[in-house]
């Protein structure tokens, strides 16, 4: 071995989990929307996987005692169906299946009608050119909202500007954000581009003109401005305390503002009214809407003096082994290689099967230990809410405290309350003076109302609502206050006074 070379061992260890367990993991946690895309991947990239139709299943539901054909066996996410109840951890890839064919034969019972529909499922339906007209028109019809960018260029087009103002106009436009500010200043915009800063200033305020009112403003005061001077009110009272007594409007230093303006305080409150109904954020009604779409995992309803509750199985695509393999195996010319791979995907598919029957009985339970823990709530509100830990889910469900995190991961459940985050109801809990427990979410509500009905002129420091609540038996430090005021975006109390 040459000098300066060295030869050396390193053990390590590491856990890796099996590709079953990581798909069982990757089931359970994913919300019920990225759950059915999960099961569409699997019906694409495993061959002997089908969907069972709506028409099957509202076959079924219509012929429950049905035994013929064109009424297939189909089961709910209640119970696993009977062919596909293995236990993973001891069927492994590898073991032998002693009787292949006997395994084939189970499917032969199953659904004797399904090939047909099978094959009509790849009927291929080809499009008449009037469909092909109407599907144009409909892509045509469809409008696609401008950005504010590109709504201040076309306001520039119906302007007169020269060919080189409207470059230095676009130049603007170019760097004014979402919300409607200029992020560059013009002497920044200047040595950029070569250009005079009165040339780019006088561009600029030809932009300030355009719609909305205040955009192209460098900060918020400009911005305030900018839209009282749209309005004609150069010469009101709030345009003056915006010039003039901006930062003693952010602290809301009311009484000093009155002095400077020599107005009273009341006229200073009417004029910080109709300051705070300005846009401070003129461009924001150009950004895309954001629509969030939420799926409940759980309903539930109540039913007399109790309460029912019930898994969301319609958005999940309900599976079955199909039996058009058994064609195959049946007809005796396939080697053993093509065995093999058809004996994988069935195990796997009978095992996806099994996940999403267990994934969907896992949340049902932690749904009902929920509802039976948090009786109060579903019955009278938030104020009832009890603190609740996963670890006593899941000791009372059986499972692990990592599986109830994952289970109620990004997940939702409909109550007569409304609907909720499942984490919503897993919250620490503080204790009142007789011993009982009180969830934080039911604290911060009281917090909540306490300050709701303060007296304005006199509003509530943060240790006053401390005596307020430990007069109700609730034993909370200041600190504590101030951190869920904060969270309810409430300000101090030397802002909120109103004189």
């Amino acid at each position: 071995m040459g000098p300066g070379l060295q030869l050396s061992q390193r053990m390590t260890q590491s856990l890796v989990l099996a590709p079953q367990l990581q798909q069982s993991l990757a089931l359970l946690q994913a919300p019920t929307l990225e759950l059915k895309a999960l099961v569409e991947q699997e019906l694409q990239q495993n061959p002997v996987l089908e969907e069972v139709m709506d028409q099957d299943l509202d076959l079924r539901e219509k012929n429950p005692d049905s035994d013929e054909a064109d009424a297939p066996e189909v089961t709910d996410f209640a119970e696993p169906p009977e062919d596909v109840k293995f236990d993973a951890a001891t069927e492994k890839s590898e073991d032998p299946v002693d009787d292949f064919q006997a395994e084939f034969e189970k499917l032969v019972q199953m659904d004797q009608d399904w090939r047909d529909h099978f094959s009509q499922t790849n009927v291929v339906n080809r499009a008449s050119a009037e469909d092909e007209e109407r599907r144009e028109f409909m892509f045509n019809s469809l409008t696609v909202e401008a950005s504010l960018s590109q709504h201040l260029m076309e306001q520039v087009r119906d302007t007169s500007l020269g060919e080189e103002d409207r470059a230095v106009a676009e130049l603007l436009i170019g760097n004014i954000d979402d919300y409607g500010y200029l992020m560059a200043t013009v002497e920044e915009l200047a040595a950029s581009t070569n250009l005079p800063a009165e040339k780019i200033s006088e561009v600029l305020k030809t932009i300030q003109g355009f719609e909305p009112a205040g955009v192209g403003a460098r900060d918020l005061r400009e911005c305030l401005m900018l839209q009282l001077e749209r309005a004609g009110q150069q010469e009101s009272l709030e345009y003056r305390i915006i010039r003039d007594y901006m930062e003693a409007l952010g602290k809301r230093r009311i009484p000093e503002i009155a002095r400077g303006t020599g107005q009273s305080v009341e006229d200073v409150q009417e004029a910080l009214a109709r300051i705070g109904r300005l846009d401070p954020r003129p461009g924001r009604a150009f950004l895309p809407a954001v629509d969030q779409y939420v799926a409940p995992e759980v309903f539930v309803q109540k039913n007399g003096d109790d309460f029912t509750v019930t898994t969301n199985d319609e958005q999940i695509p309900h599976l079955r082994i199909s039996n058009v393999y058994k064609d195959l195996m049946s007809a005796g010319e396939n080697n053993a290689e093509v065995k093999n791979y058809i004996r994988e995907k069935i195990r796997a598919g009978k095992f996806l099967i099994k996940s999403l029957h267990q994934r969907q009985a896992t949340i049902a339970n932690i749904g009902r230990e929920i509802v039976k823990r948090q009786r109060e709530f579903m019955e009278k509100g938030i104020a009832h809410l009890k603190p609740m830990t996963m670890a006593q889910v899941a000791e009372v469900v059986g499972v692990h405290e990592t599986t109830v995190s994952r289970a109620v991961s990004g997940k939702y459940i409909q109550t007569p309350q409304g609907v909720f985050e499942m984490k919503f109801f897993f919250t620490a809990g503080l204790q009142t003076a007789s011993g009982s427990d009180v969830s934080n979410t039911s604290v911060k509500d009281m917090i909540a109302e306490i300050f709701k009905n303060e007296n304005s002129s006199k509003p509530l420091s943060d240790q006053e609502v401390v005596k307020m609540l430990t007069e109700k038996g609730i034993n909370i430090a200041r600190r504590t206050v101030a951190k869920y005021r904060d969270e309810l975006g409430i300000l101090p109390s030397n802002l909120r006074k109103v004189y």
